[in-house]
């Protein structure tokens, strides 16, 4: 572990040295690291590591896992002493609007972490969660170089108020459609709303209802008097279930996993056949 760590310390950075990249956090943070290689590795978007085994670590996906786990714990405690009085749904929706892809972009650009991210730059101008999963790397980061304290001192002290509004917010209507295309779409899982039913209600107004389905697998239905309004049932009550109901998540990925091998086989089975029909014409 410790050769691992001293391999990223001198992996070329866009920083002279340590001390500037300390300077550097320091305007994220509003503190100084103790363990900068933590930091590093932070920074270091998947497009920078070699395809080998021995090198997939050196990229920051493993602490961006950390550190959505942390945040959603974070941000869930300061918004449960928040709002003391709201219930389990509100406290809900206000969590994930702050840490939703969107917000954690917004908080990589106007920390000004965007700009120490180190990846290639075709991968720079094309992948759109880049900031937002250095943001969540950058939290796991914290939390291993100081703890769980830390972490919470800078979401509270540093970034809300300062770049987000907790009041505002919440106050925010959450497109749950958006949200859960944006989680497929960050995974790279094939999302779609299916009409299950058509009918009307006492009033003789139309209702629609419709199921997400992710990758084959059918999730939860939501209904309303349109079909945008059905979708965003669904979509809301889908990512509750996810959220809540691992073993359905595990069944989303394994079918993705299914689908890539498929896919990539018969590509092979393709390119085989057009070198046999080449070998043919010859």
């Amino acid at each position: 572990m410790y050769f691992r760590q001293n391999i990223l310390d001198r992996m070329r950075l866009p920083f002279q040295s340590d001390r500037e990249l300390r300077s550097s956090l320091f305007s994220v943070l509003g503190f100084y690291p103790h363990r900068i290689h933590y930091y590093r590795q932070a920074l270091l978007h998947k497009s920078t590591s070699s395809n080998s085994k021995s090198r997939r670590g050196e990229n920051n996906e493993r602490l961006e896992f950390l550190g959505d786990a942390i945040l959603d714990a974070v941000v869930g405690d300061i918004v449960f002493h928040y709002f003391p009085g709201k219930g389990e749904g509100f406290l809900t929706n206000t969590r994930s609007k702050i840490v939703q892809r969107s917000s954690l972009n917004h908080l990589s650009a106007a920390t000004g972490l965007s700009r120490l991210i180190r990846s290639n730059s075709h991968s720079n101008a094309h992948n759109s969660y880049m900031g937002g999963n250095a943001f969540e790397a950058l939290i796991g980061a914290v939390y291993l170089d100081r703890g769980y304290d830390a972490v919470m001192h800078f979401i509270r002290h540093h970034v809300l108020g300062h770049y987000i509004n907790i009041d505002d917010i919440a106050a925010e209507e959450v497109n749950f459609k958006s949200k859960l295309i944006e989680w497929c779409q960050k995974h790279r899982l094939n999302l779609e709303f299916r009409l299950t039913d058509e009918r009307t209600d006492n009033g003789s107004s139309p209702v629609f209802v419709s199921r997400a389905v992710i990758e084959g697998i059918e999730c939860e239905t939501g209904q309303g008097y349109s079909k945008k309004e059905s979708h965003q049932h669904a979509a809301h009550a889908t990512l509750r279930a996810l959220h809540a109901d691992r073993q359905t998540v595990n069944a989303i990925f394994l079918a993705r996993e299914r689908r890539t091998t498929t896919a990539s086989e018969s590509k092979e089975e393709d390119i085989t056949d057009e070198i046999a029909e080449e070998e043919d014409n010859t």
